[in-house]
């Protein structure tokens, strides 16, 4: 089964493509808001549309201000300024995908991916 997932407009394109290569639904921001939307109205239209969301935004990370049970599952990708670490992350990524691949075990948590670990907050 493919997640559905809304890429925040802070996402490499490689990330999304790699995504959607693996044959996950993906929608960029861009096609359903302003590039420049705030954080709110981001998060609200993942909730709308019934999908993921995918940022390296930091504040999205932020459990008090976004509290993960509020919302339908937020994975936050640990670049830290490193490009350079996409393959390995998204290997790692992608691993946790196959062995969680129903779109309802990502709701109401925060998932921050690392290269070589995957940390989960409620």
């Amino acid at each position: 089964m493919s997640l559905r997932w809304l890429s925040d407009q802070c996402v490499p394109a490689e990330i999304t493509e790699i995504l959607r290569g693996h044959g996950h639904q993906v929608t960029l921001l861009r096609e359903v808001l302003p590039i420049r939307s705030v954080d709110s109205v981001v998060i609200a239209k993942a909730q709308e549309r019934g999908e993921i969301l995918l940022s390296l935004n930091g504040d999205f990370s932020d459990i008090v201000a976004y509290p993960p049970t509020n919302f339908l599952g937020i994975v936050s990708i640990q670049l830290h300024n490193h490009p350079e670490i996409i393959p390995q992350l998204m290997e790692c990524l992608l691993a946790f995908l196959r062995t969680h691949p129903d779109q309802e075990f990502y709701c109401g948590k925060l998932f921050l991916i690392e290269v070589h670990r995957i940390r989960i907050r409620q």
